[in-house]
Order: C-alpha cells, then structure tokens, then sequence
C-alpha cells in the first residue's frame, strides 16, 4: 500500500492545500488551460472535473499539456542537474525551435551526458521532449481555429505526419473509465485539396470533415457527446472504404459512394441530407429549389441551416447548393474548395456525356 499512487481525490486535496508532501508524486494537467503544473503551484486553482493527474512528467507531455509558466514543474523538478537546468531554460526562451544535438553542442553541453541526464530525470531525451512541446503547441493553435498549415508551420514541422500525431489530444486519450464504452476511431485522409478527417466505429462513418475547417473540434467534441464513446486515432473498416471512394471520386470516375453513414441529425436533417445527395454530379441547386423540391418553399432559412449542420463533406454534397443570386456562399470546408469540387464535378460530368456520345 505504501507505494501505490493516492488517488484523485486525494491528489487534488493536496492541490487545493498546496501540500510538498506529494511533491514529485504526480503533477497536475489542467484540461481548459492546456498546461501542467507541480501540486504546490501558486496559481488559481482549477475544478476537480477539469483536472487530470499523471505520474511523470512525461505523461504529461505526451499528453499535450505544456509547463506552467508560473511554477515551472521541468525547472523545478530538473534544478538539482545544471546541464537538465540549462537545457530546460533554452527550451522554455524557444519552446518551437526544432532542437538538434547540434544545437546542444553550441549551448557547450554534450550530447551524450544531456542524453543521460534527461532520461534520468524525465525517462526521455530532451531532444524528444523538445519535440513534444512542438506537438503541443501545434495541437493549441488549431483548437483556437488556425489553418491545419499555419499550426503545422508554428510548430515547426516540415511534414505532416509528425504533426497529426500531435493533434490526437483532440480526441483526447482514452481513460480507463472509458474501457466498456464504444470506441470511434479516426484517420486522416489524403486528397488533392487538402487532408481530411474520417471518423467510424465498426459499421457506419460518422465524420468526415476538411481538417481546416474551424468548426471541427467542436464537432468532434459533439460527436463524443450524442454517441457516448471516445475517440482514438486508427482505423475501422468504413473508413479504408470511404478513402477508397475518395480516391475514385478525385480520380475523376463518377461511381458514388456507397459506405454507410451513421444516423445523426434531426429527420428534418436527415431529410434534407438526402435531398442533397440526389442532386447528380455536375448540377448545382439553390437552397430555395431544395426547399421547393421538399415540398418545404417556406423552410428555405432552415434549409440553409441544415446545409451547414452536415458533417459529412463530399459524400453530403453540401458543396453543390448555391445562393439564390448564384453566388457560393459560405462553405465550411473554405470557398475555394468549393469552387474547386464543383469544377470537378463538372468536369467529371462532361466525361460522362462524352463517354456516352462515344459509345452510340
């Protein structure tokens, strides 16, 4: 018993009463803020809901939380090693430099003795923990809404690959509470006009979404919501289908698509979903001619509202309803790549027409 981890409860106890004694212990992650703290920090103390406690450091890190600027947990926890001090210190002055070793060497530190310093502190490199501070930061700016490309570029991440594994704490992780719920998995598609999230459980596709598009973390956290499950990065098999589909479809062969969406919305959403995905390739409608069609001519405002609502992009082609004036109007995904898609499809429609002309 004398050396298991005190519980939660206990933990922020000690949080509440600034108590050294569970110094080192564990540390602090605060869910609204993003950060980590020692348990003694001085700062304004959160709701035990919005709190998660971890056993090293590390955790933290790997989490996505950055150190509190106020208690400084890596310097503090670090203080007795000059060269973990010094290291830590250039760190928090460029927390999204890309570190190297040469940049180790240049500070007059070796690699090597850094390297075992920071393992025998932290369990992990500096190197690797600078790296997660950039992971972290890059998860920060795109929930504030930035662009999938301005957050990988403020992060310092030449590709994309490294950077989507840092925007995993959008889904946050997957607590031990969460082992008899439902699991929804997601991945990242690659398309011609930018990188795509698709999210499915075992059976049906339930997001499909631009990566850019501002509204998405709050969609995935409404997703989380009405299905009860957590999400975690991987893959279910609708969505190896769906990016099949995808690759047809942008390889310009119009064969629809066929993967099975899952059943969000209202009827009334519903309703209108289906009514878009009637509309044939190449064809445009206004939000008025929806409303006509749907024996709706008065819904036309609500018509609009549910155009919005989809969060199945491409497959619900959302992109395919113009103003009344004929203007794009608003496109979740970004104007251009409604413009784009429906350039697309035209061009898709007339190698159809041509196909056709041939064969008679």
């Amino acid at each position: 018993m004398l050396f298991e981890r005190p519980s939660d409860d206990i933990l922020y106890d000690a949080l509440l009463a600034r108590d050294a004694a569970y110094e080192g212990f564990a540390w602090v992650a605060v869910k609204t803020t993003g950060i980590f703290c020692r348990l003694t920090c001085p700062a304004r103390k959160p709701k035990r809901e919005n709190t998660i406690f971890y056993e090293t450091i590390a955790g933290c890190l790997e989490a996505g939380f950055r150190p509190c600027y106020r208690c400084r947990p890596m310097l503090k926890f670090g203080e007795t090693d000059p060269v973990v001090t010094k290291l830590l210190a250039a760190l928090e002055d460029e927390p999204l430099r890309r570190w190297n070793e040469d940049d180790v060497v240049s500070l007059g530190l070796d690699p090597s003795t850094a390297r075992r310093a920071f393992k025998r502190q932290f369990g992990m490199s500096f190197l690797e923990i600078a790296r997660l501070r950039r992971m972290g930061k890059a998860a920060e700016t795109l929930q504030q809404g930035a662009s999938v490309i301005d957050a990988q570029l403020d992060a310092g991440f030449e590709s994309d690959s490294g950077f989507r594994s840092a925007i995993a704490r959008l889904f946050g992780t997957a607590p031990a509470g969460m082992r008899d719920k439902t699991l929804l998995k997601a991945d990242w598609l690659e398309t011609p006009i930018g990188p795509m999230l698709a999210v499915a459980d075992q059976h049906c596709l339930h997001l499909l979404e631009f990566a850019e598009r501002r509204a998405l973390p709050a969609e995935i956290r409404k997703l989380q919501t009405c299905t009860g499950s957590g999400i975690v990065m991987g893959r279910h098999a609708p969505i190896d289908q769906i990016e099949m589909e995808l690759k047809t479809y942008f390889a310009g062969e119009d064969l629809g698509f066929s993967t099975r969406l899952a059943g969000h919305g209202s009827p009334f959403q519903r309703r209108v979903w289906e009514a878009l995905r009637a509309i044939p390739v190449g064809t445009v409608r206004t939000y008025g001619s929806v409303a006509a069609e749907l024996a709706l001519p008065s819904s036309t405002r609500a018509i609009a509202g549910a155009n919005g609502a989809n969060q199945i992009a491409i497959v619900i082609p959302c992109h395919r309803v113009m103003g009344a004036d004929g203007s794009l109007t608003g496109y979740g995904g970004g104007l251009w790549r409604k413009r784009w898609l429906l350039e697309h499809e035209r061009r898709m429609a007339g190698n159809v027409m041509g196909d056709l002309v041939r064969q008679r």
